[in-house]
C-alpha cells in the first residue's frame, strides 16, 4: 500500500519524536529510555520531544529527571489547552528534526518500527504510516470493543476516500518536516489529529507507504481515549478533508513533493 514512488532526496539529518503525556508517571520513563536506546543503537541522531499535556501526578517530574540522564530528552509542559492534538502541535513547534515521530508515551509502540520508519523516510518518502493490520503487524490485549469500532472507522475511512490503507487512526506514524509543515493549519485539538494528519497528506499529494507495525497495550496508567467524546470530532475532520479532496481545486496540494 503506497502511494507513486517518491523523488530522489538528500539523506535526513535529525529524527524528531514527539510523545504527548498525560499522567504518564508510571511508564514515561521507560518508554523514553527504551526509544532513546534503540535509535542511538542504530546511529540516528534525535531527539525526544515529551510534551506534557497538564498533567497531574508526578509526570513532569520524572521527565526531569530522565533530562538528566538523557540530554535528547526535552520535556515541555504546554501553554495551550488540554488535548492530545493540541499536546502534538505544540511539540511539533518545539521540535527541530527533519524528521518527526509521533509516539506514545505509554509503551504501546515499539521503538524498533520508530527505527524503521527512519529508513523507509530515508528512501525518499514524505510519510510513513505504519499499520496494525497488514501481514508482519499486530497488535496484543487490544479491547475487544474498542477493536470493533477502530476496523469499522478504518473501513469507512478507506472507502469514503478510495485509498488502499487500513489503519489511519493509528497515531503512530512518520512524517517530513515538509509534510508537517504543509498539513497545516491543524484543526484538531484532541486525538482527531490521528485522522486529520494521514489524511491531509494523502489529498496534499504527498508520497506515502505503509509499513507493519505491533502495538500493545498499555500496562500501568489509563487509556486518555474516550470513544463516546471522540465520534462527532472524528467525523468533523473526516468530513473536513474530504471537502479539501473534492472541493479544494489543488490549492493546498504539494507541488513536486514540497508544499
Amino acid at each position: 500500500m503506497k502511494s507513486p514512488p517518491p523523488i530522489p532526496r538528500e539523506p535526513l539529518a535529525r529524527l524528531s519524536v514527539v510523545i504527548p503525556a498525560r499522567n504518564e508517571e508510571g511508564c514515561v520513563a521507560a518508554t523514553v529510555e527504551h526509544l532513546h536506546a534503540e535509535l542511538g543503537a542504530h546511529g540516528i541522531a534525535h531527539e525526544i520531544v515529551v510534551v506534557d499535556d497538564h498533567s497531574t501526578d508526578s509526570t513532569w517530574s520524572a521527565l526531569q529527571e530522565l533530562r538528566a540522564r538523557i540530554p535528547e530528552c526535552q520535556p515541555l509542559q504546554t501553554c495551550a489547552e488540554p488535548g492530545f492534538g493540541r499536546a502534538v502541535a505544540f511539540g511539533f513547534e518545539h521540535s527541530s528534526g527533519d524528521a518527526v515521530v509521533v509516539m506514545m508515551a505509554d509503551e504501546s509502540d515499539d521503538p524498533r518500527d520508530a527505527v524503521r520508519y527512519w529508513e523507509k523516510l530515508n528512501e525518499g518518502w514524505d510519510a510513513v504510516f505504519g499499520s496494525r493490520f497488514v501481514r508482519g503487524g499486530g497488535v496484543v490485549d487490544y479491547p475487544a470493543l474498542k477493536l470493533a469500532l477502530n476496523r469499522m472507522a478504518n473501513l469507512f475511512l478507506r472507502v469514503l476516500f478510495g485509498v488502499p490503507m487500513n489503519d489511519f487512526t493509528n497515531a503512530f506514524k512518520a512524517y517530513r518536516r515538509t509534510v508537517i509543515d504543509g498539513c497545516r493549519p491543524f484543526l484538531s485539538p484532541h486525538f482527531n489529529l490521528t485522522v486529520e494528519l494521514p489524511l491531509k497528506t494523502i489529498v496534499r499529494g504527498y508520497s506515502w507507504t505503509v509499513i507493519p507495525v505491533t502495538w500493545r497495550n498499555r500496562t500501568s496508567g489509563e487509556s486518555k481515549l474516550k470513544i463516546k467524546e471522540m465520534g462527532s470530532r472524528y467525523l468533523f475532520i473526516t468530513l473536513y478533508c474530504w471537502l479539501e479532496k473534492y472541493f479544494s481545486r489543488g490549492d493546498y496540494r504539494a507541488k513536486s513533493g514540497k508544499p
